[in-house]
């Protein structure tokens, strides 16, 4: 059920959403957290989509901002329930004019009391995430560039270390958590013998992306070792689905008994290889948005890792002039 209220105010809203909760029942009262998505131009739908998903794991209220300063100052909303906003409750807010220019004082009324702020940014558009007016308001605060689309892999560098540069605790990003997967089976490999030092290592993945740079700012910082960085423009690999978004297609580690890769070969199998060892298929599909946003939200805790990384493994990261023209 979608609910319409239209050339209203953050306290009708919240009476309405009052006796929404009152005709509900109890169910209404058990919302863990408030998740705050921010638009701009356009209502990603797509992100309520994942949001609505990740509600049946973490019940919360979803308060989605979709911002149009140009306009003629107005405030119209949504409250979105039922089968509309999955485990949860969805409010959308369309802010126009000089209604657009406050969002804190727009979301504060309509906050969860006693339940931490999350605050999600699906189409990131660079800067400081924790010093914007709504980040201070967040325990949390997440960032995506998954649907960015930057030239090349020194402008994406770039982002990175101006994340790093303006990082606080509770910062989070969602590029670091579609990596979960790809670490956990580079470390399950180097804890199995012969135990050697790995000498180097080689990133391949798509230009544009923060995915092969936060790989191999974790590989290099942990360690120690060279990474080289090799950007790709397009998916080429005939056995990716076209409706896939694979980020980082190959992880090479070298020792001195040889290397061993992890290579994908389809959105749902990766391929290991190591010399003379027969070759392994290991299933590990492609992250959803849904996959990704519900992890990071299981815990509200600081990722002390994705910060060494970001704080230290970031800055040190190189591009040759060949790669970050890509």
């Amino acid at each position: 059920m979608i609910i319409e209220l239209t050339n209203t105010t953050t306290s009708q809203i919240a009476r309405r959403l009052v006796e929404v909760r009152e005709e509900g029942g109890a169910l209404a009262l058990s919302r863990v957290l408030t998740l705050v998505v921010v638009n701009e131009n356009t209502v990603d739908e797509e992100a309520i989509r994942a949001a609505n998903e990740a509600s049946s794991e973490h019940p919360m209220r979803v308060i989605v901002i979709h911002t149009s300063p140009d306009a003629e100052t107005q405030l119209d909303a949504e409250i979105r329930v039922g089968r509309d906003a999955g485990a949860g409750e969805v409010v959308v807010l369309h802010a126009s004019g000089e209604a657009a220019a406050d969002a804190e004082t727009l979301v504060q009324g309509l906050l969860l009391p006693d339940a931490p702020v999350v605050v999600w940014w699906p189409r990131w558009a660079g800067g400081s995430p924790s010093t914007t007016p709504l980040g201070r308001l967040a325990a949390v605060r997440i960032v995506d560039e998954a649907t960015n689309q930057l030239p090349h892999c020194a402008s994406t560098l770039e982002r990175l270390r101006r994340l790093a540069a303006d990082f606080h605790p509770g910062d989070a990003h969602l590029d670091w958590t579609r990596l979960t997967g790809w670490r956990a089976q580079l470390a399950a490999v180097l804890d199995q013998p012969p135990f050697e030092t790995v000498l180097g290592a080689r990133v391949v993945g798509r230009a544009g992306s923060t995915v092969p740079l936060l790989m191999s700012a974790w590989l290099q910082h942990f360690l120690e070792v060279p990474v080289e960085i090799v950007p790709i423009a397009d998916e080429t690999d005939e056995h990716l689905s076209a409706n896939s978004r694979v980020n980082l297609y190959s992880v090479t580690l070298q020792r001195n008994s040889g290397s061993f890769v992890f290579e994908r070969i389809a959105a749902d199998t990766l391929r290991f290889s190591q010399e003379e060892q027969p070759e392994q298929l290991i299933p590990l599909p492609v992250r959803t948005v849904t996959e990704v946003l519900t992890e990071e939200l299981r815990s509200l805790a600081p990722d002390e890792v994705y910060a060494d990384v970001l704080l230290r493994g970031v800055p040190r990261l190189q591009l040759d002039d060949h790669h970050g023209a890509q």
